[in-house]
């Protein structure tokens, strides 16, 4: 059964995470996407390694599936004119060059609406094309810190810490997805196109969500909570007898189970009732119930609490995550045929949909493995396509 986005074509001009990782989850919902890199290298991400399974890296293999990939030199005339025949039954381009760069080959949302009336340019970028931050380069790492999402990670009293995962990357590339959808709807109901600008500044301080509002509503700057909860008690890490495991308690039903799972009878004091109380003695009551979560082992406490309905996790590594048996029951890991990587194993999708299916039809392209495919459909002979190799158009 084909996905819910077959049928569409999307050009990716992007690189490294936040476009890739959009493109790839257009491609697992059945668009055809075709991934155009630079003749030289391609995505800088093929030699961000080890680990590298052979040749390809890790980091690249994560976020490129369901894609063709094609080389192509957009610094030459030939080369604009191929990605011209690309654009012309495309339905989206998606790209993260710097503000201006494809404006400047020739590319820009304008030149592209003039070849076709319903094309959607998503353009990423590190500030967007508008602000005095515009023009400088935006990677993962600076803008976790200049968003405000390093402060509040990690300890009060320690260093600021960057979450452990390209995290403004990878909502940038889901925010990117959410504009493409909502831009097609609308093409679908006018036949008009437009262009979608996303930055990864704007989508990390939209994702900061109830910590950005808990600022704006009080004034007060939110510090480093550690493994705490900034409005929510006791949601955080506590130390059974044998190791770390989480409580989060997310209402106040939820607390009396656990009161009274606890065996204390000073829990129940009116003074923790709610979450507000809770919020405001929260020293004195997680002092109290980490004496009584030392008593038990995290096996132990586990039945316990849910049975009780309280919800509660190990923390896993990412060797136990991805072999629990919750991730291997719904096929977040997926065996993917490769031409050069016998046992390839992805992380699969988390989109579940009734009525179509999400499904993994290509593995991550090498390095220029559909040029040739590509251009003979687009109408090149074999002649012209082995003249564009020696003239390093391709």
């Amino acid at each position: 059964m084909p996905g819910p986005l077959y049928g569409m074509k999307v050009i990716d001009l992007s690189r490294v995470l936040a476009g890739p990782y959009c493109t790839m989850i257009l491609g697992d919902m059945g668009a055809e996407v075709i991934k155009i890199e630079s003749i030289d290298t391609g995505d800088e991400t093929r030699g961000w390694g080890p680990p590298f399974v052979e040749g390809e890296s890790a980091y690249y293999l994560c976020a490129n599936r369901n894609k063709q990939g094609i080389t192509l030199n957009l610094k030459s005339e030939q080369g604009i004119e191929i990605l011209q025949k690309l654009i012309l039954d495309a339905d989206v381009v998606i790209q993260n060059f710097k503000p201006g760069t494809l404006k400047r080959l020739g590319f820009g949302y304008e030149e592209m609406k003039n070849w076709n009336k319903g094309i959607i340019l998503a353009s990423i970028s590190g500030f967007g094309s508008t602000g005095p931050y515009s023009h400088l380069p935006g990677y993962d790492y600076m803008i976790q810190a200049m968003s405000g999402l390093m402060s509040i990670t990690g300890d009060k009293d320690a260093e600021p810490v960057k979450v452990g995962v390209a995290i403004a990357d990878v909502l940038t590339g889901l925010y990117t997805c959410i504009g493409v959808l909502g831009a097609i709807h609308h093409r679908n109901t006018t036949e008009e196109g437009q262009e979608v600008d996303i930055s990864l500044f704007d989508s990390q301080l939209a994702a900061m969500v109830n910590v950005a509002s808990n600022y704006l509503c009080s004034g007060q700057i939110p510090e480093g909570l550690g493994n705490a909860h900034p409005n929510i008690v006791p949601y955080q890490v506590f130390t059974a007898s044998d190791g770390d495991f989480v409580i989060a308690v997310g209402n106040d039903q939820q607390y009396r189970k656990l009161a009274v799972l606890l065996e204390d009878p000073s829990l129940l004091s009116q003074r923790y009732e709610t979450n507000a109380g809770r919020l405001q003695y929260k020293d004195e009551l997680v002092s109290r119930i980490a004496k009584k979560i030392k008593t038990k082992s995290r096996t132990q406490w586990k039945q316990l609490l849910d049975v009780a309905g309280i919800p509660n996790g190990p923390i896993h590594n990412v060797k136990e995550a991805l072999e629990s048996e919750q991730a291997i029951s719904i096929n977040m890991i997926v065996d993917v045929k490769h031409t050069k990587i016998p046992d390839l194993k992805l992380v699969g999708s988390p989109l579940k949909f009734s009525k179509t299916e999400v499904n993994i039809e290509r593995h991550p392209p090498l390095l220029r493995e559909h040029t040739e495919e590509v251009l003979i459909k687009l109408g090149y002979s074999i002649s012209e396509i082995h003249a564009m190799k020696k003239n390093k158009i391709i």
